[in-house]
């Protein structure tokens, strides 16, 4: 260089003030998505995302996540460490800079981070923002270096506590509870991260320790993307036993594909940008799928599986039963927002479409078996299509409602605003019933169905589609579905499952959940799918009358009140109460309770509801045994 100064080095100097950090506790949503629980993990994600980049550029090769006693949380790499050095621009050390200033980092310009997730500079100060209080612990140059912070304003100034060789940074900090709704971290949901996070940084080695309960993770994976694939389809049955995995690296753009199909009919890929999840797609997912189409289409062709005048595998033929895991790497990249959702560099498209191409050209032409299997796959999809498309039909004609057999199934409401109307998926026509009379006819819309829908995740489109219940859900609601799906064409604002608080209500409630995910999950996304919770007990004593919604609070009422004079009556079907104790304890909005689904993980949803409605039997047994006492209602039997 023309200065003499290696470029690479991260100090003082590469930190860049772009604004300060006023609005964060005011406008926390902003920041981290929601004052939730979503937001609330999101706080360590932005902390371990800083390591992650640290290991992105090679400087890092442990993270360690441990879950303090006292609700706070630790995270520690063994990276460069944030630099203490003056920052010249403020006056102020560098670290307490990065730590206290809104869009100050060492990742804007391209010295220090090649490549970088943590691309708006704002985590690990809004973090800071958002915490009761945080303490960084810092070895660099020789030395440990402590600064603690509390709601954003530093209390100590950066104190050397002594000498050391090591290197690395740690971050503790404990949320603000009144910032956020709970401030009780889930060690599951931190997990999946923590592992996708294993899988996309091959040989990057991630612990975690939740000092509560004691359990312990580790997470190491030399496979990379072929592991993080054989993961995701560990509980099905793949076509052909080998991942198929392409890399390669274009005009400083590096490309990573793992790819198989299984025996199953939905789609799954997951997308990252610099270990970002894109869950919203964008160009890279478009170029993979374009070639996909492309390729599979050449070798059928070429190999005569697809005869001449038959038409061309369409897009959903080919991804139909694949699961398949892209992450791309680069310079500068384009997110939309700060909750980089959607990658938008129109290059990435044309260049991932390239090295996927090749890739997965070659391996078809090497492996001439596992090739034929998955264009067997593909056509077999085509032709199930054309029936789909024939079925699909019937749900966009007016009259779909009024199938013959199910005259007056919906009883609609009166408006038809669709912001504040609501649709009833009610169990059975006894249950129907009842919400049909205890409604208000003005916003609530009510659907009745007739016993247990198809389970979609063991059939094809047309299959699913030539189900009545199915039908009548999609014609309801107004929306089409899969690639014809319009959200904007909702026809209301909420779509409430309401089923018995029973064994068989729970398996149709998880039938329609999977339906909904599967083949509706925008709406989902949009947070417009909802849970009832009926109450499980009616507890009368004298005049008083009290409705209960599990063993616990039946449990807690009885110490209360005592069991002399007591008349408990247990709801195990909806159709059990009239029409007036339906609408007020079920429906009725200002004393209901609705459980809103939330898609805060799609491949943790992907692998539970791969688990629940697949074909393997041992998968979904170890499940239950694992997760059996928190189920909220559990029916004995005989």
């Amino acid at each position: 260089m023309a200065d003499g100064k290696d470029r690479s080095t991260y100090d003082e100097t590469q930190i860049q003030v772009l604004e300060g950090l006023d609005a964060v506790r005011r406008r926390p949503s902003m920041y981290v998505g929601s004052t939730g629980p979503r937001g609330l993990h999101h706080l360590v994600y932005e902390v371990v995302d800083n390591s992650v980049d640290e290991a992105l550029a090679g400087h890092c090769s442990l993270i360690a996540v441990v879950l303090l006693r006292d609700g706070a949380v630790s995270v520690r790499d063994n990276g460069r460490g944030i630099p203490v050095g003056i920052h010249r621009p403020t006056g102020r050390p560098a670290v307490e800079v990065a730590l206290t200033v809104l869009h100050a980092g060492g990742k804007f310009g391209s010295q220090a981070y090649k490549v970088s997730g943590g691309l708006h500079g704002v985590g690990v100060s809004v973090v800071n923002a958002l915490s009761r209080w945080l303490e960084v612990e810092v070895q660099i140059d020789g030395g440990r270096f402590r600064q603690r912070y509390e709601r954003g304003v530093p209390v100590t100034p950066v104190e050397r506590l002594g000498d050391t060789t090591a290197t690395g940074t740690r971050v503790t900090f404990q949320p603000d509870p009144e910032i956020f709704e709970t401030v009780e971290f889930s060690p599951e949901t931190l997990v999946q991260r923590l592992r996708e996070l294993a899988f996309l940084n091959r040989g990057l080695r991630i612990t975690f320790l939740d000092e509560r309960s004691g359990e312990e993770r580790e997470f190491h994976y030399e496979g990379g993307l072929e592991s993080f694939v054989a993961h995701l389809n560990r509980n099905d049955d793949p076509v052909h036993d080998r991942v198929i995995r392409v890399e390669a690296e274009r005009n400083g753009i590096h490309v990573d594909l793992g790819l198989q199909w299984n025996t199953g009919y939905s789609e799954h890929v997951f997308s990252y940008a610099n270990t970002i999840r894109t869950s919203e797609g964008g160009t890279h997912e478009e170029g993979l799928k374009r070639a996909l189409t492309r390729v599979l289409n050449d070798y059928a062709r070429r190999s005569g599986a697809l005869k001449e005048g038959e038409p061309n595998l369409s897009g959903e033929d080919v991804r139909e039963g694949l699961v398949g895991v892209l992450s791309v790497k680069l310079t500068d990249p384009q997110f939309e927002g700060q909750t980089k959702t959607k990658l938008g560099n129109s290059e990435v498209r044309g260049l991932v479409e390239g090295v996927v191409g090749e890739g997965l050209g070659a391996f078809l032409e090497e492996n001439p078996a596992p090739a034929r299997r998955i264009i067997d796959k593909t056509i077999g999809a085509a032709r199930a299509r054309e029936a789909a498309r024939k079925a699909r039909e019937l749900t966009r004609r007016k009259s779909s409602l009024e199938f013959a057999s199910l005259p007056g199934k919906l009883a609609d409401c009166s408006q038809r605003d669709a912001e504040t109307t609501e649709l009833f998926l009610v169990e059975g026509d006894s249950a129907g019933g009842s919400a049909k009379q205890g409604r208000d006819r003005a916003f609530q819309a009510i659907l009745p169905l007739r016993g247990k829908i198809i389970n979609v995740e063991k059939a094809r489109l047309d299959k699913i589609l030539a189900n009545q219940e199915i039908r009548a859900i999609i014609a309801a609601v107004g929306t089409g579905i899969g690639e014809d799906f319009d959200l904007a064409k909702t026809r209301y604002g909420r779509i409430v499952i309401m089923t018995d608080a029973d064994i068989d209500g729970a398996h149709i409630r998880t039938l329609l959940l999977t339906f909904f995910y599967r083949y509706m999950d925008p709406l989902v996304t949009a947070g417009k799918v909802f849970i009832a919770q009926p109450p499980l007990y009616q507890v009368k004593k004298g005049k008083e009358s009290v409705y209960l919604y599990s063993d616990k609070e039946l449990d807690a009422h009885l110490t209360r009140v005592g069991r002399s004079g007591v008349t408990i009556q247990r709801y195990k079907g909806l159709g059990e109460m009239n029409p007036e104790q339906l609408w007020q304890t079920t429906m009725d909005p200002a004393h209901r309770t609705l459980l809103q689904v939330d898609l805060e993980d799609t491949i943790a949803a992907h692998e539970v509801f791969t688990i629940l409605m697949g074909d393997r039997v041992e998968p979904r047994r170890e499940f239950i045994e694992t997760h059996a006492r928190e189920v909220r209602f559990l029916d004995t039997v005989g």
